[in-house]
């Protein structure tokens, strides 16, 4: 059952994928109270108003701190105690290592780009597929809740805010949700179903659920798999969080653009492509995968320890 030489083998993955998810419900419940005090602390309003309040563009510096924290508590802290309770070093078993070289990041640049056209297409995908009448209108006022947070978040007043945004909108969720999703779930999912490709369709579909976005499940199911492709073939948590990051930061990027040019950010969350671009991204997308998974076993082959190499190939077996 091991996965390295620093493992606990009194734990089965069964065991561990169970202890992350009990561990996400607690901090999902501890960052809840978290955020309600620090947001009563920075607003003077009551748990009452707090619905209301979180919507409220006066509070955006309070309900970005409130966005940090409880994913930090939901994410992070869960994904981090999990494996240190499996493992002795539990960095690197999330895999915080420096497998990769400087030219996989123009890759990985790449990579983000050609999903763009996919993305969207899956977006125009997302809106046409039918549904029933009480469905669709209970999946329309969500997102429509959804939306309201997102345009109070995506407030950017000059280029010190941007700054500040990129770091807790682009930055600090890249961080907590690959460490969460990718160096937590996947990773452990993996070593239990011995089934890399498997792992990572469950963890993208678990990572597009947990967002509570109807009209963005398709899209966000594929860049999941995007970065859990990215994750698994460099066995690095630093390339998918770059990706991720990446991504978060165009979206950051396009706000402020937006903002400064006084156009309407409603219009762009609302983005969708043709079908037939993601088909083009689709093949875009594979050819750079071929580049990146043959510069990334290069790189694992000469910088991952032969005592880790061994151990790995005996429970893929």
């Amino acid at each position: 059952m091991t996965y390295d030489l620093n493992s606990r083998q009194n734990i089965s993955w069964f065991g561990a994928f169970f202890i992350l998810l009990g561990l996400m419900g607690a901090g999902l419940i501890i960052g809840s109270f978290a955020g309600f005090g620090i947001f009563a602390a920075m607003t003077g309003k009551g748990l009452g108003q707090f619905e209301k309040e979180m919507q409220n563009p006066a509070n955006l510096q309070a309900i970005r701190i409130v966005q940090l924290v409880s994913t930090f508590f939901m994410f992070f802290l869960p994904a981090y105690l999990t494996a240190l309770i499996i493992n002795r070093k539990p960095g690197k078993f999330l895999g915080f290592n420096f497998y990769f070289s400087a030219k996989q990041f123009a890759v990985v640049i790449a990579i983000m780009l050609a999903a763009l056209p996919l993305v969207g297409s899956l977006a125009e995908l997302n809106k046409i597929i039918p549904l029933p009448a009480s469905l669709e209108k209970t999946f329309k006022g969500l997102e429509d809740a959804y939306s309201k947070t997102v345009l109070v978040l995506s407030k950017i007043t000059g280029f010190a805010d941007y700054i500040y945004a990129l770091i807790v909108m682009g930055l600090a969720p890249a961080i907590f949700e690959e460490v969460f999703f990718r160096g937590g779930m996947q990773n452990i999912l993996t070593r239990w179903m011995k089934n890399p490709l498997m792992a990572i369709i469950i963890t993208s579909i678990l990572f597009s659920l947990i967002h509570g976005s109807w009209y963005g499940f398709l899209p966000r199911i594929a860049l999941g798999i995007i970065l859990g492709l990215l994750y698994q073939y460099s066995g690095s948590l630093w390339i998918a969080i770059l990706a991720h990051f990446f991504h978060n930061g165009l979206i950051v990027t396009q706000i402020y653009y937006l903002t400064v040019k006084g156009k309407p950010i409603e219009d762009s969350m609302n983005e969708t492509m043709p079908l037939w671009w993601g088909i083009i991204g689709l093949v875009v997308l594979w050819a750079l995968f071929i580049v990146f998974r043959k510069n990334a076993e290069k790189e694992r082959k000469e910088k991952f320890p032969p005592e880790d190499r061994a151990v790995e190939e005996k429970w893929m077996a």
